[in-house]
C-alpha cells in the first residue's frame, strides 16, 4: 500500500513514488466508506443474531499479559507487526489452554520477557505456568503453530521469530523442549505465519513458514510521513524473503524444500498462510497473503511440488489489477457451495478481501459489492479468520484490527491507530451485516489487534475470541448468547493419518442441510485456533449422519446423533466413549 511517505536524507533510497492518481482514488474511498459506514449503522440487528455479546473475561480469567514489541525511539519495522496467540491444549486434559507470542528489548540489557502459557483451570480461569513449561525463551517471536509433529499423542508448537525460529515439542504435563537444532529446523529470515500440512500425504504433517522481508537493524531505512520526522517504512523498502517448507521425515528430523518444491519465491513478502483444497482434489494447497507484492495460491501437484495459480485464479490482486497490503487469511465455506473461499485481511483503505471459489479454478472478490466490503474500507486487517459465532450453521467473519503508524492521523484523518474489531454475521445467499455494534461496549474497545484466535475454552458450546495487541494486553472475549442454537463439536485423531488429523474433512447432514469443514493448522495472523471442529445446527436438535474423509484411510460414516455434544472421532476405532 502506498501511504504518504516520502523518501529519507540525500544518498538513502526513497520510500514511496507518490502517485496522485491513486492519492484521489484514495480518498474517493475513504470518503464512501464514511457514507456507507452511517448508512450501516442505522439498519435493524442482524436477524437470528439478537442478543448475543462477547464480553471481556481478560481479568477475571487470570490474564496478565502485555506485549513487549522492543520499542526503541528508533522506528524499527518489526515493532509494528507482532505478535500471534494460539489456543491449544498443552497439557492433554481435553481444555483449551492459551499462549501468547512475546517480543522482546532490540537493546542488550533490556526488560527480560517470553511468551505466556495459560493453562485452563476448567472453570472460567487460567493459571500462569509459563516459568519452568520450557516455552519461557526470550525471542522476538511472531507467530504460533501447532500440532502433533511426531505422532505421539501431544500438541507441540512451533514459534516463529524475527532472530530464528523454535520447534518446541510437548513432553507432557505441560513441558516443552526445545528441539530446533536437532529437527534440523534453520529459519532466521523474519518468519510470520505458519501452519503444518501433510502436503504429501503421507501421515506426518509437514511445516511451512511465511517469511517477511530481509530487515536489520544494520540496514534500517529512514522514511517519513512528513518529510522531517522518521516514520515506519513500509515492506516496499525492503527485498523480499522466500519462504520455507519443511518435509517431516520422521524420527524428529526435517528437510527444507521449498525451492524443490516450487515454494521459494524470493519476491514474496509473507504474513499470512491458510491451507484449503480449492480444487477438491484431494491434496491441500497453500495460500499466502503478502505484503505490498501479489498474493500467492500453490496448488498442489500431488507429486511433492506446487504449480503457483494464483494470478489465473484470480486472488493475486486487488480488483484495481494493483497487489494490496495482506496480512491475515483463513478459508471456509460461507455459502454452503461446498467449496472453501477465501478471505484476507488488507491494509487500511483496501478492505477486506472476499474471494468467493467458483469451481472452475477462479476466485471472485465478493467484497466490493457488499456489507464486508463497506464496512472494512478504513480499516487495516492483521488476524481474521471464519467462524459461526451464533451457532445458526453458517460462517461469520471476524476480523481484527489495528494500523502500524501510531500518528497515521496527522496525515489520513479518517484512519486511526487503534480501531475496532469487525464481526460480521452471515445472513445465507452471500449477505453479511456488520454486527459489530451489537456485541457490547467491551467488544468494540479500539485496541492495535494483531493476532485472532478461537475455542469454546468454556466448554459451553459457542466460541469464544482470543486477541493480541502490538505493544499491549491481550483480550479474551467469552460469547454469551452464542449457545442459545445447537451444535457439534468433533475432534479427529489419526492414526495411518496425522495424530491431529490435520487435511481430513468433516461432513454433517440435519435437517436444516448439509455442512462441512477441513481440520487446518495455522490461518488467521500469526496464530492458532483450536483444532476441533464446531458446527453450529441452528434449531435441529439432532445430526442424521456424520462423515469423515480421511487423508490416508478410507470415509467413515455414522449415523443419527443427538446435537450439544463434544464427540472424538478415532480413524479406526470410530467414535470414542467420553
Amino acid at each position: 500500500m502506498k501511504w504518504f511517505q516520502w523518501g529519507g536524507p540525500p544518498g538513502l533510497p526513497s520510500c514511496f513514488q507518490l502517485d496522485s492518481t491513486k492519492l484521489c482514488a484514495l480518498f474517493l474511498a475513504a470518503a464512501a466508506a464514511a457514507v456507507f459506514a452511517g448508512q450501516a449503522s442505522k439498519t435493524a440487528p442482524p436477524a437470528g443474531a439478537a442478543g448475543i455479546v462477547f464480553t471481556d473475561v481478560t481479568a477475571r480469567a487470570g490474564i496478565h499479559f502485555v506485549h513487549n514489541a522492543g520499542r526503541t525511539g528508533k522506528k524499527y519495522l518489526p515493532e509494528t507487526l507482532g505478535s500471534g496467540c494460539a489456543f491449544f491444549d498443552a497439557d492433554g486434559d481435553g481444555w483449551p489452554d492459551i499462549l501468547l507470542i512475546n517480543g522482546r528489548d532490540f537493546i542488550e540489557k533490556g526488560r527480560h520477557t517470553v511468551a505466556a502459557l495459560y493453562r485452563n483451570n476448567h472453570d472460567g480461569t487460567f493459571t500462569d505456568i509459563t516459568a519452568g513449561s520450557g516455552l519461557d525463551v526470550e525471542m522476538y517471536g511472531m507467530g504460533v503453530a501447532i500440532a502433533d509433529y511426531d505422532n505421539d499423542g501431544r500438541e507441540d508448537v512451533y514459534v516463529t521469530a524475527l532472530d530464528g525460529d523454535h520447534l518446541f515439542h510437548n513432553e507432557g504435563h505441560g513441558k516443552f523442549q526445545d528441539v530446533t537444532k536437532a529437527a534440523g529446523i534453520r529459519n532466521a529470515s523474519f518468519g510470520t505465519s505458519a501452519a503444518w500440512l501433510d502436503y504429501d500425504r503421507d501421515g506426518k504433517v509437514d511445516l511451512f513458514v511465511a517469511n517477511y522481508v530481509q530487515w536489520s537493524a544494520r540496514n534500517d531505512l529512514w522514511c517519513s510521513l512528513d518529510g522531517a520526522t522518521k516514520s515506519y517504512c513500509t515492506p516496499e523498502s525492503y527485498k523480499g524473503a522466500p519462504s520455507r517448507l519443511y518435509h517431516n521425515l520422521g524420527g524428529g528430523r526435517f528437510e527444507e524444500v521449498a525451492a524443490r518444491a516450487g515454494l521459494g519465491d524470493p519476491t514474496s513478502k509473507s504474513l499470512g498462510v491458510t491451507v484449503l483444497d480449492y480444487n477438491g482434489d484431494g491434496w491441500p494447497d497453500i495460500f499466502v497473503a503478502n505484503d505490498t507484492q501479489p498474493n500467492k495460491l500453490y496448488r498442489n501437484l500431488g507429486n511433492g511440488t506446487f504449480r503457483e495459480e494464483g494470478m489465473l485464479a484470480g486472488v493475486a490482486y486487488g480488483e484495481d489489477g494493483v497487489a494490496r497490503g495482506a496480512m491475515g487469511a483463513d478459508a471456509g465455506d460461507y455459502d454452503h457451495s461446498g467449496r472453501p473461499h477465501l478471505l484476507v485481511g488488507n491494509f487500511s483503505n483496501q478492505m477486506l478481501g472476499l474471494y468467493h471459489n467458483e469451481g472452475n479454478g477462479l476466485f471472485v472478490d465478493e467484497a466490493p459489492s457488499s456489507t464486508v466490503g463497506r464496512a472494512s474500507l478504513l480499516s487495516l486487517a492483521f488476524g481474521v479468520f471464519f467462524f459461526d459465532y451464533d451457532l445458526d450453521g453458517y460462517p461469520d467473519i471476524f476480523a481484527a484490527n489495528g494500523h502500524i503508524e501510531d500518528n497515521i492521523a496527522r496525515v489520513q484523518p479518517k484512519v486511526s491507530y487503534r480501531e475496532s474489531p469487525l464481526l460480521f454475521h452471515n445472513l445465507g445467499n452471500h449477505k453479511f451485516e456488520n454486527a459489530t455494534a451489537q456485541m457490547g461496549p467491551d467488544f468494540t474497545r479500539p485496541v492495535v489487534a494483531r493476532g485472532a484466535a478461537f475455542a469454546d475454552y468454556d466448554q459451553d458450546g459457542d466460541l469464544d475470541i482470543l486477541v493480541s495487541a502490538n505493544n499491549g494486553p491481550a483480550y479474551l472475549f467469552r460469547n454469551d448468547g452464542g449457545n442459545r442454537n445447537h451444535w457439534l463439536s468433533v475432534r479427529l485423531t489419526g492414526v495411518r493419518s496425522n495424530r491431529d488429523g490435520i487435511g481430513a474433512v468433516v461432513r454433517i447432514k440435519s435437517a436444516s442441510g448439509e455442512q462441512w469443514n477441513m481440520v487446518r493448522s495455522g490461518s488467521s495472523y500469526c496464530s492458532q485456533s483450536d483444532l476441533a471442529l464446531t458446527f453450529g445446527l441452528g434449531k435441529d436438535t439432532s445430526v442424521s449422519s456424520v462423515d469423515v474423509e480421511w487423508p490416508n484411510a478410507p470415509r467413515q460414516h455414522f449415523g443419527a446423533m443427538p446435537a450439544n455434544q463434544r464427540i472424538t472421532i478415532d480413524e479406526d476405532k470410530g467414535i470414542l466413549p467420553r
